[in-house]
């Protein structure tokens, strides 16, 4: 018999082609369907920024098939968590919604050396976020 998520979270940055689509990946694998995951930006971009996907690539999450979405009010009042980076005063609010803004570095325009260290610190957060959710 099917569960239904524990919870529902959207990741936002501007572009949603690097940080958001990490997190998203990150919390995909790490939770599988324990968990509804989303990912949306204010002005997102034509394509994920192909050193955010070789980073995820290197620890074997596949990002090929994602894309950018834009951010709208039905995402934001659908999620339980809304989780900026880089872009929260953008984010309608809607009571009853957790909302947590990640000061995380910008990969945009940076090489995969770069988005490394980025990507391991989503990775971190990610993992901290899957325990607060399980432990509702």
């Amino acid at each position: 018999m099917p569960t239904s998520p524990l919870a529902s979270v959207l990741f936002v940055c501007v572009h949603n082609a690097g940080r958001s689509q990490m997190a998203a990946g990150f919390l995909r694998h790490l939770a599988g369907d324990r968990v509804e995951v989303r990912s949306a930006g204010s002005l997102p971009a034509d394509q994920v920024n192909p050193a955010a996907v070789e980073a995820m690539a290197e620890v074997g999450i596949d990002l090929t098939t994602a894309t950018p979405k834009v951010l709208t009010p039905e995402a934001v009042q659908a999620s339980d968590y809304v989780i900026t980076m880089g872009c929260g005063d953008v984010c309608p609010v809607f009571p009853g919604t957790t909302y947590l803004d990640w000061q995380l570095d910008d990969p945009a325009g940076q090489g995969v050396d770069a988005v490394r260290p980025i990507r391991d610190e989503i990775r971190s957060r990610v993992e901290e976020l899957v325990a607060e959710i399980t432990r509702a």
